[in-house]
């Protein structure tokens, strides 16, 4: 920056060599010299307040982009610290990042620690889902005592093998506790924590109105999947039965609120000449738009069975109900299918109406489809006595 002495200024124009007392601009009384001076001092006034009000901008502009770049950087470095944080107290699980279990069954989450801090918490969280950050604390131990919280918390305790163990013990799994979990050690000083992923063993599959295509808001399409003894999948979800081979060419929501589709062959009929993936929709509005259903199931403590036909769906209702059994749900099905390798060529009712049959063995004369899976044969007036009906027990 230019600094002006004014003082300077005033001492070299007082000895320029002018006429002794001159009127100037009519003002008597005032020497040339003088109105020079006081014209000349004017002049570079009015210099110096623009070149002081262009600096104010400079520093102003300046200012902004500096506080700009601080918090940019600082909200970076942040991430990264978080990310690339060397743990100090907890171990890192290189082995177990992913945990995979089925329903109903028991699971042990882990997180071990290097060395007992003096004084600390771990506080046990869901991430429900990552992408949007909702969290939901399942247990918190100050080592001494334990707390469980929300509806995940009766059916989760700490495992205890040793004294540095506070691993998640998580009883009679359900759907809904798929999901990433955070172990954070809290001591108040250096607080850090770990990341582990339950991955639920199951399966998709598209589900659709009895009264048509594109039929499902998406609370309509959740509470479907519930009747089905299911979920809405997750994006993840959706993408592992893609690479396991699901090819599907209607939309469907899934549990973000997003809407996609699953092309293992692309044709012109289903997306054009784009490459096989997971189509996508992105987020729809909720209650206005309508789709179809992206279902999630997993075992069942149960089994289905087939009783031969034929039966109207009444009539197969009543034939499960006299041997102890209820008629089937699509999600069961579809777990019998998927995990007890049910296969049959036999049509038959399901709970919501539809009449379906599962294959492992694809066969010419069994739907004539190369590719295992449940057939479906749509929903049949409920009148029609054609088929067997599958029960659940």
């Amino acid at each position: 920056m230019t600094y002006f002495n004014l003082s300077t200024f005033y001492d070299h124009h007082k000895n320029v060599k002018l006429p002794p007392s001159s009127v100037v601009s009519g003002v008597p009384g005032l020497s040339f010299r003088e109105e020079l001076l006081k014209g000349t001092m004017r002049e570079k006034g009015c210099r110096l307040r623009e070149m002081m009000k262009s600096t104010m901008n400079f520093f102003a502009v300046l200012v902004i982009s500096v506080c700009f770049f601080s918090w940019t950087s600082a909200k970076y470095h942040h991430h990264n610290q978080d990310k690339d944080k060397k743990l100090k107290y907890l171990l890192e699980p290189l082995v177990y990042a992913e945990v995979t279990a089925q329903r109903g069954h028991t699971v042990v989450l882990p997180c071990v620690m290097r060395f007992e801090p003096s004084h600390y918490r771990v506080k046990w969280t869901k991430i429900e889902p990552p992408n949007q950050g909702v969290e939901n604390i399942v247990l918190i131990t100050n080592g001494h005592a334990d707390k469980q919280y929300g509806s995940v918390g009766p059916r989760a305790s700490l495992l205890r093998a040793h004294k540095l163990d506070v691993s998640l013990r998580l009883t009679d799994l359900e759907l809904q506790d798929d999901g990433s979990y955070r172990c954070e050690l809290i001591n108040g000083i250096e607080d850090e924590s770990v990341i582990i992923t339950l991955r639920i063993e199951g399966v998709v599959f598209p589900y659709q109105s009895q009264h048509g295509r594109y039929r499902f808001t998406f609370f309509d399409a959740k509470d479907a999947c519930a009747e089905q003894d299911a979920t809405l999948a997750t994006y993840k979800q959706l993408y592992r039965a893609w690479t396991e081979g699901l090819d599907w060419c209607n939309a469907g929501w899934l549990s973000d609120g997003t809407v996609n589709y699953p092309v293992l062959h692309p044709r012109p009929a289903c997306g054009g000449d784009l490459l096989s993936g997971i189509r996508s929709y992105g987020l729809r509005h909720k209650t206005q738009d309508h789709y179809d259903a992206f279902c999630f199931t997993s075992t069942t403590k149960g089994s289905v069975f087939f009783i031969p036909g034929p039966f109207t769906f009444a009539e197969a209702e009543r034939a499960c109900r006299r041997d102890g059994a209820s008629i089937a749900k699509v999600g069961q099905i579809y777990a019998s299918w998927k995990f007890q390798q049910l296969d049959l060529c036999d049509g038959g009712w399901l709970q919501d109406g539809s009449v379906r049959f599962p294959i492992i063995n694809p066969r010419e004369r069994c739907g004539g489809i190369a590719e295992p899976g449940v057939r479906s044969f749509g929903y049949p007036s409920k009148s029609v006595r054609l088929y067997g009906a599958y029960c659940y027990r």
